[in-house]
């Protein structure tokens, strides 16, 4: 009689094989898209091709489905390869290109996560990175106690401090006269206007932008970076040289259309999961029984909502406060609750469907 323990560690066996395999073609794949994307580059080739893109996922589909798979599996293995292979060519690109050219780059706050993202976003296109942030020091990357000094000199100066500090730093910036551009990053722009207005006026070149994204983005396809208009043309001409290379949108606007733009994008989002973890939270249910129970659409939910629960709160609050603009999404945040509220307790059933019609016909927009 067989013995079932030695059968099953034989089949692990195979399958430690099998996945070491998957990572040795993954590899292999990795090489071939590297010489795809030199010769694209010498030929002045886009990297991104979506017809090819569809090509290879509905093939995997196909093949998946041939083979007794989920066609969604065989999509999802495709497109994490996608993924990855677009990731490699947008920094192949950029290593390429040598932007940067040892130009010298200053991150003030390079320690935090949106500081480390740039310092690695600049590093790639060849700039020499140093990093001047209280919290300490970052691998690899030299590090000044004091910003003042090299910030005056330094071809590129990034400020990715808390939007406080932002502005005290900007204010001194004035004052130093930096020969260099310096690039504020801030995801609310009225708290630190009049700092960029004065350092415009005073002559030193300044740009303001908003990476509409995280720190752990590795792939910028899909994702935008807004150039905010400060009436200094030559300065956003530079700040978009930096992402022009990249598969990132740009978009450029005022101060003002930014700031009322993300009141909505970012300011209602946030609230809307706030909201939904603090009523879970004050439920009195154990989340471990929700979630055991979880249908498609709380799963997803409580997906996003441990994200936002997750980041920094102070930084939340921020964009919730300081935003001149942000009172009315939140305001009406709180109106939509209380009439699904109202439509559910006085039995309104079409009231209720109203409000999900009218839903519907709106988000029908995003998708097409």
């Amino acid at each position: 009689m067989n013995d079932p323990q030695a059968t099953l560690a034989r089949l692990r066996a195979e399958l430690d094989a099998i996945d070491g395999e998957l990572v040795d073609m993954a590899a292999r794949r990795q090489q071939i898209v590297a010489e795809i994307g030199g010769l694209k580059r010498r030929s002045r080739q886009p990297t991104r091709d979506f017809t090819r893109e569809h090509e290879v996922r509905q093939q995997a589909r196909a093949r998946a489905a041939s083979r007794g798979l989920d066609p969604d599996l065989g999509e999802r293995l495709v497109g994490a390869m996608i993924e990855a292979s677009l990731t490699s060519q947008e920094r192949d690109r950029l290593e390429a290109l040598g932007a940067g050219a040892g130009r010298s780059a200053l991150v003030i706050g390079g320690a935090g996560r949106m500081g480390r993202w740039f310092t690695a976003f600049l590093a790639t296109q060849g700039w020499a990175v140093s990093v001047a942030d209280p919290a300490g020091v970052v691998p690899g990357l030299a590090w000044h106690e004091d910003w003042r000094e090299p910030a005056r000199t330094a071809e590129l100066v990034v400020v990715a401090a808390p939007l406080a500090a932002t502005a005290a730093i900007l204010e001194e910036l004035v004052e130093l006269q930096p020969l260099g551009l310096v690039m504020e990053i801030g995801s609310i722009k009225a708290p630190v206007a009049g700092a960029l207005a004065a350092l415009r006026d005073a002559g030193v070149k300044v740009a303001s932008i908003h990476p509409m994204f995280g720190p752990d983005v590795r792939l910028l396809a899909g994702r935008h970076v807004i150039l905010v208009d400060l009436g200094a043309p030559a300065a956003l001409a530079e700040a978009r040289a930096l992402f022009e290379q990249t598969s990132a949108g740009l978009a450029e606007m005022s101060l003002e259309q930014h700031d009322r733009l993300v009141a909505w994008v970012l300011g209602l989002s946030h609230a809307a999961n706030i909201a939904f973890f603090t009523a879970l939270a004050e439920s009195g249910r154990p989340i471990d029984e929700l979630a055991g129970f979880a249908s498609t659409t709380f799963g997803a939910q409580l997906s996003v909502a441990a994200r936002v629960a997750a980041e920094n709160p102070e930084l939340y609050f921020e964009i919730q406060s300081l935003n001149p603009h942000g009172h009315e999404p939140v305001a009406a945040l709180a109106a939509a609750a209380a009439r699904v509220e109202q439509a559910v307790a006085a039995g309104d059933a079409a009231g209720f469907t109203a409000l999900m019609r009218t839903g519907a016909r709106y988000l029908a927009g995003a998708r097409e």
